[in-house]
């Protein structure tokens, strides 16, 4: 083959038949340890820390716990797809109640029963929920009673629907 920059060579990816081929040396242990140095000690307390930190005491969940809050703060990351409001401010959240075994229970409306969404945002819930880290188990209650109504909405949910 020519190539059109003149007196170049064309260089081939591997040996030729021919060629002898020169392994590199392998890797030795002995290599690696120098042996004039003694080799370091490990020292014992590396865990010092750990292994005498006492868990934490205390409700794990409960009203005010920080972990219904992580649980809130994850559902207000849900939006109703025909409204531009997340399911918390819309008011479609009843309830969120986490107990001392870190078990989830939420309960919560649609709009309406014929909502389009209503087959989906119950398991959506559900898995937002259990996502939240710490949250051992989660569980939906879908409710009618009391039917939502706008007047369950937030004031930012109010000001962003144009209502206020």
């Amino acid at each position: 083959m020519s190539n059109n920059l003149g007196d170049e060579k064309e260089y081939v990816a591997a040996p030729a038949p021919n060629d002898e081929v020169v392994k590199p040396p392998r890797a030795r242990v002995s290599d690696a340890i120098d042996e004039d140095e003694p080799a370091p000690k490990r020292e014992r307390d590396y865990l010092e820390g750990f292994l005498h930190k006492q868990p934490e005491t205390g409700p794990v969940g409960g009203p005010g716990s920080e972990l219904q809050q992580a649980v809130i703060d994850a559902l207000k990351e849900i939006y109703d797809p025909e409204i531009p409001v997340n399911i918390y401010d819309l008011g479609l959240i009843y309830g969120v109640e986490v107990d001392d075994e870190a078990d989830a229970t939420i309960t919560m409306t649609l709009t309406t029963p014929h909502c389009p969404v209503a087959e989906t945002m119950p398991g959506e819930v559900e898995l937002r929920a259990a996502s939240v880290p710490g949250i051992r188990d989660a569980e939906v209650n879908l409710v009618w009673d009391p039917p939502w109504s706008p007047e369950k909405m937030s004031d930012e949910a109010r000001l962003e629907l144009g209502m206020l």
